[in-house]
């Protein structure tokens, strides 16, 4: 089985990258003279952390943590644990947590309060997709990519059952 479109295009590989270099001068913009670090949050958000790296003209690190939610599964089955590495510098920081998707908030909630309790000297939140019809907790978000509709999106990033995370666009999974 190949892992090409499982559905229609929903945002291509171009407005990716065009958005994603609007959210980089964004941040370089806010935090001019400032040093940053994005905090990915692992699996989905890797290729956008990579580029959006790329897209910041600032003195930028990047950390990479694993929160645990979904599984295989098109929802969460269990509450969101944030497992971050024991090397992680937080304290004093500039962080920007860098999602793939905003959903029900659940995820992003547990991070930023995880991240706060270790106080950094401030903690915004960066997403390639915004989907609010979902959301269930209120979480700021204070760089959205896209805002999109409620249908369950891969690519760029984004799975279902470990597939479909490198596709350069953005797709909708068909029910099938």
């Amino acid at each position: 089985m190949s892992d090409r479109a499982p559905g229609a295009v929903l945002i291509s590989a171009e407005r990716i990258r065009d958005r994603v270099a609007e959210l980089g001068r964004a941040i370089s913009n806010d935090y001019r003279g400032e040093a940053v670090s994005l905090v990915g949050v692992l699996k989905g958000s890797l290729f956008f952390v990579a580029d959006l790296v790329r897209a910041i003209d600032l003195p930028v690190r990047y950390e990479l943590l694993r929160v645990s939610t979904y599984g295989a599964e098109r929802s969460p089955q269990r509450p969101p644990e944030v497992l971050l590495a024991a090397d992680l510098e937080i304290k004093g920081r500039h962080l920007i947590v860098v999602e793939d998707i905003a959903d029900s908030g659940y995820t992003i909630d547990a991070v930023r309060r995880t991240l706060l309790a270790e106080s950094p000297a401030s903690l915004k939140v960066c997403v390639l997709l915004d989907k609010p019809a979902r959301r269930r907790v209120p979480v700021p978000l204070d760089y959205v990519g896209f805002e999109i509709e409620d249908r369950f999106v891969v690519g760029y990033g984004l799975d279902h059952g470990e597939r479909y995370r490198g596709l350069p666009y953005i797709a909708v999974l068909d029910p099938d």
